[in-house]
Parts: structure tokens; sequence; C-alpha cells
């Protein structure tokens, strides 16, 4: 699994994620390139919350979004090089009751439609940080598909929310047709305000 990120996202497609009693297939994913990428949390370096980011391969990288979401990434690099896929989205395919548990009124498409909403069916937070999701006594389990999916059903794009230099780095890949693929968004600039 030691790879480029971008190498390993399209292989994560079709793979199954398991935490919390609830099994997803995932259907959309981002790639993030690490110290070499500026949309990459691991862009400036390593710091205690990119550390894990930095390897091994295998690992989570879990980290909080807007001071209320968690969002799950899967470690890519080999020791010492920072890059990470991110599971925007997936369907529910095993343990249906228990994500709605955690996602009252959501639809079966909406269940696992974002990388939060991914997190809360599952139950991941920053307490899976660092796991290694290869290990089959995890917490948090990844099975990678068998075989990796045919070409003409992968679609690639821009990354969601990413601005500046990797805006339109086509690093977001997701499988055609899929109903629970999150809606793209390109990045908004923020203002800032000047207090005087």
């Amino acid at each position: 699994m030691a790879r480029p990120a971008v190498e390993v996202a399209p292989a994560l497609l079709n793979a199954r994620l398991t935490a919390g009693g609830v099994t997803v297939r995932l259907t959309e994913v981002e790639a993030y390139a690490g110290e070499s990428d500026p949309g990459s949390h691991a862009f400036r370096g390593r710091t205690p919350r990119t550390a894990v980011m930095f390897g091994p391969a295998g690992r989570a990288y879990v980290y909080f979004s807007y001071g209320m979401h968690w969002c799950l990434n899967v470690v890519t690099g080999p020791d010492g090089q920072a890059g990470a896929v991110l599971l925007r989205a997936g369907e529910v395919a095993d343990g249906c009751d228990a994500a709605r548990e955690r996602r009252p009124g959501a639809s079966d498409r909406d269940l696992c439609r974002g990388p939060a909403r991914l997190c809360r069916a599952l139950g991941i937070t920053g307490d899976q940080d660092s796991t290694d999701l290869l290990d089959p006594t995890s917490p948090v389990r990844l099975l990678l598909p068998p075989s990796p999916v045919e070409a003409g059903l992968v679609r690639s794009g821009p990354r969601v929310g990413v601005a500046g230099a990797g805006a339109l780095t086509p690093w977001r890949f997701w499988l055609a047709d899929e109903p629970s693929v999150s809606v793209y968004r390109p990045a908004v600039a923020r203002r800032r305000t000047i207090v005087s």
C-alpha cells in the first residue's frame, strides 16, 4: 500500500470499511500528496497533528474539521513521506440500523454521503487516529477489493473545497452513477475581517 496517494486513491473504490458495527462500500475518495501538495494538511511539514501522515502506510489519519466533524484518511506514503487518501463517501453494506441511529433522519443515500457523515455513521472519532486499518483485530478495518474497478466506471475531477494551487487537481475519484457520491463544491475564498 505504500505508494503515492494518487495511485492508491482509485484502488480504494469498492473497498469495505468496517467500524462501530457498520460496513461501508467506498464510492468516493480524494488524494493528498503531503508536503508537495498545497491542499494537504502536511504541506507545511510534520506537526503533532499530521505526524501520522508520515507513515507507515495503512494507518488512519483522523482529524476534526470546522470544530464539529471528524474525517478519516488512509495514510499511503512510505515511512517519512506524507500522503493520504480522504474517504469521502460510501454506501452502507451492513449495519444500516446502527448507521441510522447515528444519523437519524438521513436517507439511505445520505447516510455516508460526505466525509463527516461517513465518520458519523461508522462512529469514528479522534480516538481512532493512527489505528492500523489493515490489522484484522483493529476497531476500524479496511478490506481492499479483490480486483480494481474497471477504468470505465471510475470518474475523476477536482477535489472538494480545495483552493489555490491544488484547486483544479483532478485527484477526487468516484464510481460513476453512484447516488452516495457527494456533490462537488469548489472552495469559497474567505474574507479577512480587519478590526481597527
